[in-house]
């Protein structure tokens, strides 16, 4: 028990090996120390000092509180296949690798990597537990479409059955695209508003012929967040577009329902097209509270109060 005491004290005092004995440079200051420490010990009478020696000064004194802690060091080491995993992903990220394309043979990455073929195989099938990669057997291993509208359809399956998931995705809609509209009106251009300008008239004619109008519906709203110019949002609100399709639909089935939501349109339009922030939230808002209403039976769950966002006088669209 002393030894595994010793030993454990002294396995972690710098310049000692395991045993707690001094090496390099230590090794010189520990003889130093002795003669020092036995020269004080015999001046004050004590003995010649050897069991003091054996168990004083080879004891690491025990340090402050949490203080060995602030000499820890971050870990930079990484299995290999987290590397190779990590630069595929990359080439994913960058386009240079793209959905369908056919990854080099294992051999083949095993010799680029320069690994073994072990680590290539741990990687590959990484990958493909994060949705990166299909392997097909006796054919390698393909990129997948990783796109965001890639993973709606199984995303629907699980949602879409369990109403309080569609009152949640029509709450996302409510905090989200008024303020994408809000966006819209400040940085829309000449050409954006007249895309949905055009847009508009197309659903016009479309109900007027007593059609839902639904495809028009949905330009509009992805229309607007291509004029709020933010890649995230075009991606998130195409994603909540598809996710509530059916749900949308549904709702413009009701009489009288393609009509008002032409109106509702029409008034977030001219919100867009003057930079009423203010104007162009509150179309918005109220435009998602009337189709959730109807879609979920019920008064969104929350109603937040419209953001007072400074409206602006005629704007000049560039």
């Amino acid at each position: 028990m002393d030894h595994l005491a010793r030993r454990g004290r002294a396995g972690i005092c710098r310049g000692r090996d395991d045993h707690g004995r001094p090496h390099g440079p230590a090794l010189a200051r520990d003889r130093r120390g002795r003669r020092r420490h036995l020269a004080v010990h015999r001046a004050r009478g004590g003995g010649d000092g050897a069991r003091l020696v054996a168990g004083e000064v080879r004891a690491c004194p025990r340090p402050e509180k949490g203080r060995h802690l602030m000499e820890l060091e971050p870990v930079k080491s990484i299995r290999i296949y987290e590397d190779i995993v990590r630069q595929v992903k990359a080439l994913i990220a960058d386009g240079r690798l793209n959905s369908g394309d056919r990854l080099p043979p294992e051999r083949e990455l095993a010799e680029r990597f320069r690994v073994s073929r072990t680590s290539v195989r741990e990687a590959l099938r990484s990958l493909q537990s994060r949705g990166l990669i299909e392997i097909r057997a006796g054919e390698g291993a393909f990129v997948r479409d990783v796109s965001v509208e890639a993973l709606i359809e199984p995303l629907a399956l699980v949602i879409l059955p369990h109403r309080e998931a569609v009152g949640e995705l029509f709450e996302a809609r409510r905090i989200l695209e008024p303020a994408i509209a809000a966006l819209a009106a400040r940085r829309a251009s000449r050409e954006e508003v007249g895309e949905m300008e055009r847009i508009l008239e197309e659903q016009a004619r479309e109900v007027a012929q007593g059609r839902t109008g639904m495809a028009q519906d949905s330009a509009l709203h992805a229309a607007i967040a291509e004029a709020a110019h933010n890649r995230a949002i075009v991606r998130i609100v195409n994603a909540l577009l598809d996710l509530l399709s059916q749900s949308r639909e549904e709702s413009l089935l009701t009489p009288g329902r393609p009509t008002r939501s032409h109106h509702d349109h029409r008034r977030m339009l001219r919100a867009i097209r003057r930079g009423d922030e203010a104007g162009a939230y509150r179309a918005m808002r109220t435009h998602l509270e009337a189709v959730e209403k109807l879609v979920t039976g019920s008064e969104s769950f929350t109603r937040a109060r419209p953001v007072k966002a400074r409206s602006k006088g005629p704007r000049k669209v560039s």
